[in-house]
């Protein structure tokens, strides 16, 4: 039944942990989780893909704490949306859409907004945004670690084996703290515009405050989401 079906967009700026919540969020209600950084992650690393001149670019955007092209980033988040609809399934997005251009499209190109609406429905799309200071974005990135096999990003951990896999522990290009603030500067200038935007179009943006530990900050983020889903439901 469609009017059963959410779509959910989590934003905040980097290190505020969209992709934890959001992941939270997939496991706890059946939803898919579409990290949309975690998949352009993918592409631009993609071996098969690295002399291919338009993810060359997009990488050298990526790895420099610049956002990847819209136009480019439209294109692969629009299809990956409607295969995830097509296939039953609520979503969840971790930062999508990321600028204006991607939520707004053009005459080419429809947007992501409302493709959303036309999906599922303006009635069912819940937008939070998780709120972190500058410095807890800068603290939480710096001292990120990645595994390279399995992708699990363990915070403060010790040890340099990653504890799913036993795969060597990485600190991220993008996470040095000079990278962190280009990216905080584009979240502010490029993403947070949306929210305007998405207000003007009759949204309610929810604020959570993201300080606070993962367990504490997704309370707040189920409250709501379950009250969005009685309101559907009813």
């Amino acid at each position: 039944m469609r009017d059963s079906k959410l779509a959910t967009i989590i934003y905040g700026p980097p290190g505020a942990g969209k992709g934890t919540q959001a992941q939270l969020l997939a496991d706890r209600f059946n939803l898919i989780h579409f990290d949309t950084g975690k998949y352009i992650e993918q592409l631009i690393h993609n071996p098969s893909l690295s002399n291919n001149p338009i993810i060359k670019k997009q990488r050298k955007l990526f790895e420099t704490g610049f956002l990847a092209e819209p136009n480019w980033i439209l294109k692969i988040i629009y299809n990956k949306t409607l295969n995830i609809f097509r296939a039953g399934f609520s979503i969840v997005f971790s930062g999508s859409p990321r600028t204006l251009f991607e939520a707004k499209g053009d005459k080419k190109q429809e947007g992501l907004l409302d493709l959303f609406e036309r999906l599922y429905g303006k009635k069912n799309i819940l937008v939070f945004h998780l709120k972190v200071a500058p410095q807890t974005s800068i603290f939480r990135n710096s001292r990120r670690l990645v595994c390279p096999i399995c992708g699990a990003m363990p915070i403060k951990f010790k040890k340099i084996s990653c504890p799913i896999c036993g795969g060597r522990l990485k600190h991220r290009v993008l996470d040095k703290p000079e990278t962190i603030k280009v990216r905080l500067k584009e979240y502010h200038e490029r993403t947070e515009p949306i929210f305007k935007l998405m207000k003007s179009r009759g949204y309610k943006i929810i604020d959570i405050n993201g300080e606070p530990l993962p367990f504490e900050v997704f309370k707040q983020i189920e409250k709501k989401y379950l009250l969005k889903l009685i309101r559907v439901d009813s």
